[in-house]
């Protein structure tokens, strides 16, 4: 199947509110369009720098900003997109052979990803060219 950029999209996430304090949760199978086989996040991100800068071959993804905000680029090889994250209850969600770069780090960002699988380097492709290549036979 060959995914676009228009499958990746925002995802609002159930916000239970409470004056002691606010609470989300996220099933997957149910709030996410898979299983959730892993969970990591990037913190202490310095200012200018840059994350990703690659594709998955297989995995899904949903990534959402805990604290601050960032931005992500999506690039499917035709078109591109770039959405800004800084709610910690929405998420967006990438699809299988988009390419992502994360940049416009806050100070004390928190992004934290959902993932489809464990991680297996052989699902990644970490070579822009490469990526064109499987995509589109570039």
């Amino acid at each position: 199947m060959l995914y676009s950029l228009e499958q990746c999209q925002l995802v609002d996430l159930p916000k239970i509110q409470d004056p002691r304090g606010n609470l989300t949760f996220i099933e997957g199978g149910h709030h996410v369009p898979f299983d959730i086989q892993r969970v990591y996040y990037l913190y202490d991100v310095p200012g200018g720098a840059e994350r990703g800068g690659h594709a998955h071959k297989e995995l899904h993804q949903l990534i959402i900003a805990m604290s601050g905000s960032f931005d992500v680029v999506l690039d499917d090889g035709k078109d591109k997109k770039r959405v800004h994250l800084n709610r910690s209850y929405s998420g967006l969600y990438i699809c299988p052979m988009i390419w992502r770069e994360l940049d416009n780090f806050s100070s004390g960002s928190v992004c934290m990803v959902l993932a489809s699988n464990r991680y297996a380097e052989d699902d990644y492709y970490r070579d822009y060219t490469a990526f064109m290549r499987a995509r589109w036979g570039a």
